[in-house]
């Protein structure tokens, strides 16, 4: 019997006034870029890459030294949490890490061997020590390739924000966590706190193919909206590093993005932040992280940017649940699965059809996400679903929107006769 994996991530959006440019979350949606144009011609970085969003008049702006990355002394290296200063890094090594110069005129980065979630850990921070120029509305960039993941967890971990993220000094590790993981997938995430306040994962969905071995584009972009209020996360890539970007992420944090640890944990830090703090504020620190790869990179830099000046994000709520559930549609037929999520005040429903997978190629699935105190349906949703197999290989993907009872479709590329298959982390978004 071969298993089959519903996968995708749960995120409702209960929208009203809006940007048309607002997110919507979904890895087939990405879109070209908002580039900042000066006399109809594209602008650049000092390095030549162009900018999505424009520096900020007076800015704050970092670019690497690529002739020597450590002669820089608001550049550091640390790996796995421990603090390295600039002075211990005799040609360019440490006990924390390792900068070489490849022939290309790029660097290659890793860490120290150790077991577990850290392998090859490396931390690269740009400190802004002047208060009035920390890190707040900015946009990083870099081109880079990754040379070797040492395990599925390999991923690159941007964030700012905060100060240092080590667990003497708890509060201070607050951040917005945009990452790229080594098979091509992105997401966000929030720490609160170092290390209880990390919550869920929000657009945690498949962007490209493999980065073994090829130079791709990342920008991620974070800035305050609606008046300090709200914060707006972006992420983009330039996929076959032409520098031609597209958005692949896009996240509006305004309330009810939770730290998954329980009450008592929580707020056992004595941080004084509620369990969806919204990080509005600066921080003096930035990160280039990586965790279980070696890689290379070039080109890194962070701007100060200018937001745009129109977007309004009212009365938005993003909600997440992750419940999940198995069975087999075959002896439940057309039941409907529910998904409640109390904390939130949603519930979503979730109905196969019964004749999977017997319609040739094509499964068809049916939701709708309603308001758990109302009933009320929330319309004009989007569900991306993507499938796998038990050996993790991705084999069909499907996207409705519109409706508030649309089905949806998976298209497949195996035959699974009698097989149940589990529905976990589901993806939706909604608006009223």
């Amino acid at each position: 019997m071969i298993v089959i994996i519903l996968a995708t991530s749960v995120l409702v959006s209960i929208l009203n006034e809006i940007d048309t440019a607002l997110p919507t979350n979904t890895a087939v949606a990405a879109v070209a870029p908002v580039i900042s144009k000066n006399n109809n011609k594209v602008t650049v970085d000092k390095f030549g890459i162009r900018k999505i969003y424009p520096t900020k008049s007076n800015g704050t702006e970092w670019y690497i030294n690529m002739s020597s990355p450590l002669n820089d002394k608001s550049f550091s290296l640390s790996g796995g949490g421990e603090k390295t200063s600039n002075s211990s890094l005799a040609n360019a090594t440490s006990l924390n890490g390792h900068i070489i110069k490849e022939p290309d005129g790029s660097y290659q980065v890793y860490g120290v061997r150790k077991t577990g979630k850290y392998d090859f850990s490396v931390r690269m921070n740009v400190n802004a020590s002047d208060i009035a120029k920390w890190w707040k509305n900015i946009e990083m960039t870099g081109y880079v390739k990754v040379v070797t993941d040492t395990s599925s967890g390999a991923a690159l971990d941007w964030y700012a924000r905060g100060r240092l993220h080590i667990s003497s000094s708890p509060c201070e590790g607050v951040a917005y966590h945009a990452g790229l993981r080594a098979d091509g997938s992105v997401y966000w995430q929030k720490e609160i706190w170092h290390t209880g306040g990390y919550t869920d994962f929000r657009s945690n969905i498949t962007a490209t193919h493999s980065l073994l071995g090829r130079w791709v584009g990342l920008k991620i972009i974070m800035f305050n909206i609606n008046n300090d209020s709200a914060v707006r996360l972006q992420t983009y890539l330039d996929d076959n590093a032409t520098n031609h970007w597209k958005k692949v992420a896009d996240v509006v944090d305004n309330g009810g993005w939770y730290a998954d640890n329980p009450n008592d944990l929580f707020y056992s830090a004595n941080c004084g932040r509620s369990k969806d703090y919204i990080v509005t504020n600066a921080g003096p620190i930035a990160t280039f992280r990586s965790d279980n790869m070696i890689w290379d990179f070039k080109d890194l830099n962070i701007r100060e940017i200018q937001p745009p000046s129109d977007v309004k994000v009212d009365t938005i709520k993003q909600l997440t649940t992750n419940t999940s559930s198995t069975y087999n549609p075959y002896v439940f037929g057309n039941a409907t699965q529910e998904w409640i999520d109390k904390e939130h005040n949603v519930k979503i429903l979730f109905s196969p059809s019964p004749e999977y997978p017997s319609v040739g190629n094509l499964t068809q699935l049916g939701f709708n996400v309603q308001d758990l105190k109302t009933g009320s349906h929330l319309n004009n949703m989007t569900a991306t679903v993507t499938v796998i197999n038990n050996s993790t290989a991705n084999i069909g993907t499907g996207i409705s929107k519109g409706t508030p009872n649309g089905d949806f479709s998976i298209f497949k590329n195996i035959s699974a006769p009698n097989g149940s298959f589990s529905v976990k982390d589901h993806f939706l978004q909604a608006g009223m």
